[in-house]
């Protein structure tokens, strides 16, 4: 299990309330999945997470399934929503 911080940026940010936390698991789902369980009291969580895209250290995810994105121990996920306008 890895641990590690997530931060998110812009509406993420907003819908999260806090502009970073830990993360603890091994896949970028599991993280998200974890994340998804802490916001359930924002609705707005979840509607901006579908659409944002992720970086892994630095790494753009693109497409990859998020089960296969494997997180590091000390690792950084940042959570980037659409910017002005754009379209994930």
């Amino acid at each position: 299990m890895a641990r590690g911080t997530i931060r998110y940026w812009a509406a993420a940010k907003a819908a999260a309330g806090t502009a970073e936390e830990a993360y603890e698991a091994t896949t970028l789902a599991a993280a998200l999945s974890e994340a998804r369980n802490r916001h359930a009291d924002s609705p707005e969580f979840e509607r901006v997470l579908v659409r944002c895209s992720f970086l892994v250290n630095g790494q753009q995810v693109g497409k990859r399934g998020h089960d296969a994105v494997t997180l590091p121990e000390g690792g950084t996920v940042e959570v980037l929503p659409p910017f002005a306008g754009g379209a994930a």
